[in-house]
């Protein structure tokens, strides 16, 4: 084979080589391109996920904001306000709050939040309910003025077994919104509405934080018991459900001094079922003094201004009007939010005040599930239990006991002084106002109070009528107008203060199993000097809800448990 030959025949074999060789590197390049394609296309694909997430939790995050700035959240939902957009740069979100259902007497409500971003969606679908904590206070401090107020201790000998939250006081300058004397033991958490510096950086919380035996938090939503308009219209839903039967506008016409028309409610238990003895057009005789620790909110001022109210001193019933007793179960009602409804409860609602005492037993018991509204005063004359079951260490009662009794007022709710029904002006605890001549000394009150009776409450027989040592209050109180406590306490030299149960004793004891949640503090005694010392504890019952519709005034909405769902919606 000549070399021209061999030089053709070499050729011939390095073309195709060449064309295979440029076919697999172009395959190879195209291979690369594509899998540079695909990585981004899933580099776009996992960022529009990422943005439509984002964007739809951003769209429950709106709707949580925006159930936290209503007044009365069922009243908003049934207007239909509750829906929404929201544009990001690249993508956006359309969110909708809505009432889900009940669990029990709860509310439990509903956000769904889509997230759009490119081709990608992603749902964000939550159960939400409002979180309840166990005392809640809009001020840690008293009224002591028409408009002033001064610091509330928590003192040395407390127990406070309830988590405790304390709304923002905005003070300039900015201090503490807490006050602790001595040594009190917080047992569960704090929350604070203030933050734990101030603005100039300075620690205002590092001398106490030992005092509090679990977390301590800051910066919490303020509850909404401060806002005169949501307490009212909750209080109208409540009213509005209210079997008519127990709805009561009380009279009150005895002529008696600074009369205060009232509704007398005696709980017990007879054959083992619930009742409740109702003494309608009662008249509380009211009394007011010039240097007082009794203030409430003055109505309209949300709560900036105070005055003092007439305590109660006693009350007279109709003789010709026999009270009316009732089975608590033929109290009972359920709430209604479109097709859904809540767990039946008792209601009875009373335009005007309220006396739960008895001069029949040591101490009131309420077996059934029982809420008491008052637009006024609810005046606490007794001991008030649950029946039931309860934890032989702590005297709680047990979780499944199904008992429950709440207390709501526009007024305040306070335990009164029982001795302000003695008729003796050598005591230093006498009623107040001089015994009609006709009467003697050391008598039932006897005031002019035609066709009326003197009702007594308290223990004790006569005119020595007194509190046990340890009252006990087993109940949720919400107090809209005003502080939980009790009236009549010491103050000023001049000042008879209240009747103890012992002179043995300078304070009894105000023991308290369930929540509280109070507009601003209200007096409950004086250390080592006069009214109660306080025992606190929280029954966790009272934590999933227990009153039939939305009375509840937290600031804060949670995830319900197993509540929190996210996934792509099906195309």
């Amino acid at each position: 084979m000549n070399r021209a030959t061999r030089t053709k025949k070499c050729n011939g074999f390095a073309l195709p080589l060449v064309i295979i060789v440029v076919i697999i590197l172009a395959a190879l390049a195209t291979g690369l391109l594509f899998a540079s394609y695909l990585v981004r296309v899933q580099a776009v694909k996992a960022k529009c996920e990422t943005e439509a997430m984002l964007a739809a939790e951003a769209g429950f995050e709106k709707g949580i904001f925006w159930m936290t700035r209503q007044k009365d959240i069922l009243g908003a939902l049934q207007s239909g306000a509750n829906e929404g957009t929201i544009d990001f740069d690249g993508s956006s979100c359309e969110y909708i709050v809505d009432f889900d259902d009940f669990i029990g007497a709860q509310p439990v409500f509903r956000i769904i939040s889509t997230g759009t971003s490119g081709v990608s969606k992603r749902v964000v679908d939550v159960q939400v309910i409002q979180e309840i904590t166990g005392w809640v206070m809009g001020k840690c401090r008293i009224p002591t003025g028409p408009t002033s107020t001064g610091q509330v201790n928590f003192a040395s000998g407390e127990i406070l077994d309830i988590p405790i939250h304390i709304n923002n006081l905005n003070d300039t300058p900015d201090e503490r919104d807490i006050y602790i004397s001595g040594s009190p033991r917080f047992l569960q958490k704090v929350e604070m509405g203030e933050s734990r510096r101030t603005a100039g950086n300075f620690d205002k919380y590092s001398t106490i934080m030992s005092f509090f035996e679990e977390a301590i938090y800051f910066d919490q939503p303020n509850v909404r018991i401060t806002d005169e308009d949501s307490v009212t219209s909750k209080v109208n839903r409540f009213r509005d459900s209210t079997d008519p039967a127990f709805r009561f506008t009380p009279e009150g016409n005895a002529q008696v001094s600074n009369p205060q028309r009232a509704v007398q409610l005696e709980f017990y238990v007879q054959d083992g079922i619930g009742k409740v003895r109702i003494t309608n057009n009662c008249t509380v005789l009211g009394y007011q003094r010039n240097t007082t620790h009794d203030y409430k909110i003055k109505p309209g001022s949300n709560p900036q201004t105070y005055q003092t109210y007439y305590v109660y001193a006693y009350h007279y019933a109709p003789s010709n009007q026999a009270p009316v007793t009732v089975n608590i179960e033929d109290t009972y009602v359920t709430q209604t939010f479109g097709t859904k409804q809540s767990d039946p409860g008792g209601q009875i609602f009373v335009d005007g005040n309220v006396i739960i005492g008895s001069e029949l037993y040591d101490q009131m018991t309420v077996k059934g599930t029982m809420t008491v509204v008052a637009t006024g005063n609810i005046w606490i004359g007794d001991s008030i239990v649950v029946d039931g079951p309860r934890d032989a260490t702590t005297q709680l009662p047990k979780d499944e006991n199904p008992n429950i009794l709440g207390l709501i007022a526009q007024g305040v709710v306070k335990v009164v002084d029982p001795g302000f029904s003695a008729y003796s002006s050598g005591l230093s605890n006498y009623y107040p106002g001089q015994a009609p001549a006709s009467v003697p000394d050391k008598q039932y009150p006897s005031l002019p109070a035609y066709n009326h009776s003197y009702k007594p409450i308290g223990n004790g027989s006569g005119t020595n009528r007194v509190l046990p040592r340890s009252v006990i209050v087993e109940a949720a109180v919400t107090v809209g107008g005003g502080g939980w406590g009790a009236e009549n306490v010491a103050k000023g030299s001049s000042y008879g203060g209240r009747k103890e149960n012992s002179t043995t004793y300078k304070q009894d004891f105000l023991i308290l199993r369930g929540t509280i949640s109070e507009s601003i503090r209200g007096v409950v005694g004086i250390v080592n000097s006069d009214g109660f010392i306080k025992q606190y504890y929280l029954d966790r019952r009272l934590l999933t809800g227990i009153l039939p519709g939305d009375l509840w005034f937290g600031g804060k909405y949670v995830p319900a448990p197993a509540g929190w769902h996210d996934y792509r919606p099906e195309e």
